[in-house]
């Protein structure tokens, strides 16, 4: 579906900049192997979606990292704001009319979700996947709403709220998808790591 675009924004994987507060505790190395796993389920949850996809890369575009078969371009702004907002306007642009967003953050994110997503907005002007840390996995809108990647408290617990509340008040309407966890601690890790050997026993 040309119309409807998905957008994943990834960091190339490079120690100590990948998943900096599991290094913390498992060291830069390890981290880094976690990031690749979030990556690799990422590509799967993705790669059959019928709808157009691009990979935003944090540094610089790796042409054999696993994502054939998808547009890749690179992220550019100032800070996470001015990237997502630059990466909806470069979609819309190119004649999207529904664009989601999501990151490579989330072990439990589905095509599921991906669906809902873009179903929600037939009604809803902002669709929105909140994260466990009041932040969001997903984003996802019919035009650029470029108030709601502005003086954001970008990776803080309010994040959600406020853009919610920006949503309200610019008029628009929201639908809000199930909460899901991000991947940032370790312990979110093991969590979600033994949360997964109960569910295929």
């Amino acid at each position: 579906m040309a119309t409807h675009h998905l957008i994943i924004f990834v960091k190339n994987p490079i120690p100590g900049t990948v998943k900096t507060r599991i290094a913390q505790t498992v060291g830069n190395e390890k981290a880094v192997e976690v990031y690749r796993h979030l990556v690799h389920y990422t590509q799967q949850v993705t790669r059959y979606g019928p709808w157009e996809k691009t990979v935003y890369y944090a540094d610089f575009v790796n042409p054999n990292d696993g994502w054939s078969g998808y547009e890749k371009a690179i992220q550019a702004g100032h800070d996470l704001g001015g990237r997502m907002a630059n990466a909806f306007q470069e979609r819309f642009a190119a004649g999207a009319e529904k664009v989601i967003i999501i990151g490579s953050d989330c072990l439990t994110i589905t095509e599921d979700h991906l669906f809902a997503a873009f179903r929600a907005l037939d009604e809803a002007d902002v669709v929105i996947g909140p994260a466990t840390d009041g932040g969001y996995y997903l984003l996802g809108m019919r035009k650029l709403h470029s108030s709601l990647f502005e003086n954001m408290p970008w990776s803080q617990p309010e994040l959600r709220l406020l853009t919610e509340q920006a949503i309200l008040m610019q008029g628009l309407t929201f639908e809000r998808l199930e909460e899901l966890t991000d991947i940032d601690e370790w312990s979110d890790y093991e969590q979600a790591m033994r949360s997964k050997l109960k569910n295929d026993a």
